[in-house]
């Protein structure tokens, strides 16, 4: 009788999970139309592809190779190989490199002994990769910048040691968005602009939605009139059973207006992460419990792109449209 009760208890968290997932329309209406091709992982290796149909070759394989972010000109993408694991991600030992969208030219910018996150580029024309560094003393985050072809050792600091500062997206005006804690100006996002000796400024951004809960992974489209982000309610970290959402964005004003769930609206213990923008902003790619979705906000229906059941899909992104 109990391991009835067992199978029974387990079955009912599984048809939860897949009730989730299972309204979500399987069919993609863009075949293959060239503006869903781009970059994500699959089973620790960066591919690719266009979302809808079956993965080539990889890219990378023999690692753990994680988050790929397309640059938005010369097709190249930059993510992070995990050199050391850790039951605490935190604690992990990364190392930063840049790939040829062909597989051609890989590179290594970082030596693996620091913990570097959430690689992406600028958009300014320069196509300068950018990423978050751990400063193991206070735990807090140093936005990092390098080169292209640039070696280990020869990347530098955009961001003071003394506060944390975790870098999203960047505009093409050069400025970073980021969230942050700045000395007299408190936790907050803000537009940063990159000054000499480490001296940035903060533009501090309103968002009525940020004083319930945490904006994370937020992704700029190419017109920077909107952002896709993930949302937790409340402030303590969890990431299974967040929200995904679209909302307006004016750079003039630094306001995050008119937000709207769009992906588990009521918070299910699934993991939804890493909402992306397509170039022409028609589409929003992100991942859910080990598949890769595609979000159409015009007509605001949802499609299931990933096509291994077998496989671990995450962190997909677009072609030449950098986080």
């Amino acid at each position: 009788m109990k391991k009835v009760c067992v199978f029974i208890g387990m079955l009912t968290v599984l048809l939860a999970i897949t009730g989730v997932l299972s309204a979500i329309d399987s069919g993609l209406p863009t075949g293959e139309n060239d503006t869903n091709r781009g970059s994500y992982y699959v089973n620790g290796e960066i591919h690719v592809g266009t979302y809808g149909q079956p993965e080539g070759k990889p890219l990378t394989t023999g690692h753990n190779d994680f988050k790929p972010s397309w640059s938005k000109t010369d097709d190249m993408l930059v993510f992070f190989r995990r050199v050391k694991n850790d039951p605490d991600v935190s604690k992990w030992k990364t190392a930063i490199h840049i790939i040829n969208a062909d597989g051609t030219g890989l590179h290594q910018l970082t030596d693996g002994t620091y913990t570097d996150f959430n690689q992406t580029w600028t958009r300014d024309g320069k196509n300068t990769p950018i990423w978050n560094r751990k400063n193991p003393k206070t735990g807090g985050y140093v936005v990092m910048a390098s080169k292209v072809g640039a070696k280990p050792g020869e990347e530098f600091p955009l961001t003071d040691r003394g506060h944390s500062t975790w870098a999203f997206t960047c505009l093409t005006d050069g400025r970073i968005l980021v969230r942050s804690n700045p000395p007299k100006q408190g936790m907050g996002y803000y537009l940063m602009t990159p000054g000499k000796n480490v001296n940035p400024t903060f533009e501090r951004i309103e968002c009525e939605l940020a004083k319930t809960g945490v904006l994370a992974r937020v992704s700029l489209s190419s017109s920077e009139t909107r952002v896709c982000f993930e949302f937790q309610q409340g402030f303590k970290r969890r990431v299974p059973g967040r929200t995904l959402y679209v909302a307006d964005f004016d750079v003039k004003s630094r306001k995050i207006t008119n937000a709207k769930p769009f992906a588990n609206k009521d918070g299910k213990p699934i993991w939804f992460a890493y909402p992306r923008w397509s170039k022409d902003e028609s589409s929003i790619v992100y991942h859910a419990g080990g598949e890769l979705y595609l979000y159409e906000p015009e007509d605001g229906s949802t499609h299931k792109v990933s096509t291994d059941d077998k496989a671990d899909y995450r962190y997909p992104h677009f072609e030449d449209a950098p986080k």
